[in-house]
């Protein structure tokens, strides 16, 4: 059992000391922190024109503020690895949320598109936390294998955030204004706080965190990006955030201005996708237990970049339309369920030290190549769905290659560390 004693004296705790409840609110809690990005950027999206005209700004500020929150979040994750291998888990994280609760208030409260740019960054910094840390912590509990299932079912919770947050942004468009939204984030924010503080002890025991000096944590960045399986896991990780950030970007006019969906109906699509990527990450529990997540690996990258190909050739000839086109989308979308919570599990494998700074590297890895996939979306913008489903194809392929290509005849490094880093 994990007395309250245990969890203020900081000192860590496995998973054989646990009850089944304190495993099941462990889970509950690590769900939240790993949806901090999606509802942070999905709650709002209702509100960008009522944000636009309330600061008297172009709508082009107002999602320039994903452009910031992604930047933010890119650059966060790369400075709480270190802390959370040094000071342990819990006490980043703690730091982490309180800042994602100010800044929650700062953005409720700004009066200008640079106030609102300023504080999106600062949100992100402080949510961050919650991405990398709870990788960790996951990877602190649980082997390979284990990892990959317990990354699935926090897949179920964080899959609910890109349903529901839209939805009860709207609803609270309408109660409360665009600053309820961020109000409501704030609270959110000091509820998970609270809930880590009481219920996630810590899960790095002090004799395995490393005093190593900024040169020292540059170093260890380095080895990590000199890894060549580390690496290539890393950017398939990105590319599959590219997937879905090309399939966030071009959605909204693939559905409603090319197919006549209405933004009503729009949601309905969004929900069927985001549902079968979370059916995805569940059925690849099961599939663990009869297999090993490398050959999971190999076969939805293949089905991912294939429906990926077919997309774009089927926006490109207009074959089948959009009754081709949308089961597709959903065969693409649903195979990220599948590859998420397996690369992440392999990426992480290998190390037995420095895992948070493991963790943060992925976790900025995966937000700039996905960023940046979205960008490309919105550059090559020619009134067709050609950049988007061409994006996601790219991104297909470059993951399937990085890992058929490169690593299929490497065996896994057991780590690249030596004893004494």
């Amino acid at each position: 059992m994990v007395s309250m004693e245990t969890i203020k004296t900081d000192s860590a705790v496995r998973l054989h000391d646990m009850s089944s409840r304190q495993i099941a609110s462990m889970v509950l809690i690590l769900g939240a922190l790993t949806a901090f990005s999606a509802i942070s950027i999905d709650m709002y999206l209702p509100a960008f024109p009522q944000i636009a005209r309330d600061l008297k700004v172009s709508l082009g500020t107002v999602q320039l503020s994903i452009a910031a929150f992604l930047f933010g979040s890119a650059a966060g994750q790369i400075f709480y690895g270190p802390l959370a291998d040094r000071y342990g888990r819990r006490r980043p994280l703690l730091c982490g949320l309180a800042l994602y609760v100010v800044s929650a208030v700062g953005c409720a409260s700004v009066h200008t598109g640079q106030g609102l740019l300023f504080w999106r960054v600062v949100m992100a910094l402080g949510g961050g936390a919650g991405m990398v840390i709870s990788r960790a912590i996951v990877r602190d509990l649980y082997n390979t294998t284990e990892a990959a299932r317990m990354f699935s079912l926090l897949m179920l919770i964080m899959g609910a955030a890109p349903i529901l947050a839209p939805i009860a942004g709207g609803q609270l468009l309408l109660i409360t204004g665009w600053r309820g939204i961020f109000v409501f984030l704030g609270i959110f924010g000091l509820i998970s706080l609270i809930a880590a503080a009481v219920g996630l002890p810590e899960s790095l025991p002090k004799e395995k965190r490393v005093q190593h000096s900024f040169a020292r944590i540059n170093a260890v960045y380095w080895q990590l990006l000199c890894n060549r399986r580390y690496v290539c896991y890393s950017i398939t990780l990105g590319c599959i955030a590219g997937i879905n950030f090309a399939y966030i970007s071009g959605a909204p006019h693939l559905f409603i201005e090319l197919h006549g969906v209405s933004p009503q109906h729009f949601g309905l699509y969004f929900c069927v996708n985001a549902c079968g990527l979370i059916g995805a990450s569940q059925v690849n529990r099961k599939l663990l237990r009869h297999t090993s997540a490398e050959n999971i690996l190999n076969v939805a990258l293949t089905v991912n970049v294939l429906s990926a190909l077919l997309l774009t050739a089927a926006v490109i000839t207009g074959i089948g339309g959009f009754t081709v086109q949308a089961p597709l989308i959903f065969v693409c979308l649903s195979m990220t369920g599948l590859l998420y919570p397996n690369v992440t599990a392999l990426t992480l494998a290998p190390f037995d030290k420095a895992i948070g700074s493991a963790s943060a590297l992925l976790g900025t890895i995966q937000y700039i190549l996905g960023a940046s996939a979205g960008a490309f979306v919105g550059i090559l913008h020619n009134g067709t769905a050609v950049p988007m489903a061409a994006t996601m194809a790219v991104c297909g392929v470059v993951g399937w290659s990085v890992v058929v290509v490169f690593l299929r005849h490497n065996s896994p490094q057991s780590s690249m560390y030596s004893p004494g880093l």
